[in-house]
């Protein structure tokens, strides 16, 4: 992943369903400097093989000047069905859990602080975890939805592109 070093700009791993969706919508946010679809919180840092644990999840890398964590957390949540147990759209399975990771201690805080703060907290199954490990998908699940539109998304179209320029 290839990103200037700037000490403004900050990574969060959000896991909402299918990759593909997440990362397209998540993309054209204002203030994400960049993407990567990958794997985070399995038990191994290989690319192929059995299912390990993981959760499907986009790193994102944004710029602090530009956009609050939480406000990323609030689009974030447009996407997904915070209710639901690994289980998003027509994907079911623990690999599609809805999940706030990061390497940073203050970005859990801010994520278990939106959440407290919604009138539906006591229903919200969003895991806010410390990323374990992650390990980008390859390159055919790379901003899929972007060389492929017409592929499976379960994020309804309307909204995929709401913030498009």
């Amino acid at each position: 992943m290839n990103t200037v070093n700037n000490t403004d700009f900050e990574t969060v791993y959000f896991a909402g369903g299918c990759l593909w969706g997440v990362q397209e919508f998540i993309k054209h946010l204002p203030g994400v400097i960049s993407t990567e679809a990958g794997r985070a919180n399995g038990t191994s840092n290989t690319t192929a093989g059995d299912y390990d644990g993981y959760a499907e999840c986009v790193l994102v890398v944004f710029d602090t000047n530009k956009v609050e964590l939480y406000t990323l957390i609030s689009y974030f949540f447009e996407i997904i069905d915070p209710y639901s147990i690994n289980k998003q759209g027509d994907d079911v399975g623990p690999k599609y859990r809805t999940a706030i990771y990061s390497k940073q201690p203050t970005h859990l805080t801010i994520a278990r602080d939106y959440i407290n703060k919604r009138d539906d907290a006591a229903k919200i199954v969003v895991e806010v975890l410390p990323l374990t490990n992650y390990v980008a998908s390859d390159i055919e699940h790379q901003d899929r939805l972007t060389h492929f539109p017409d592929d499976y998304c379960h994020i309804p179209r309307v909204l995929l592109h709401k913030y498009k320029n």
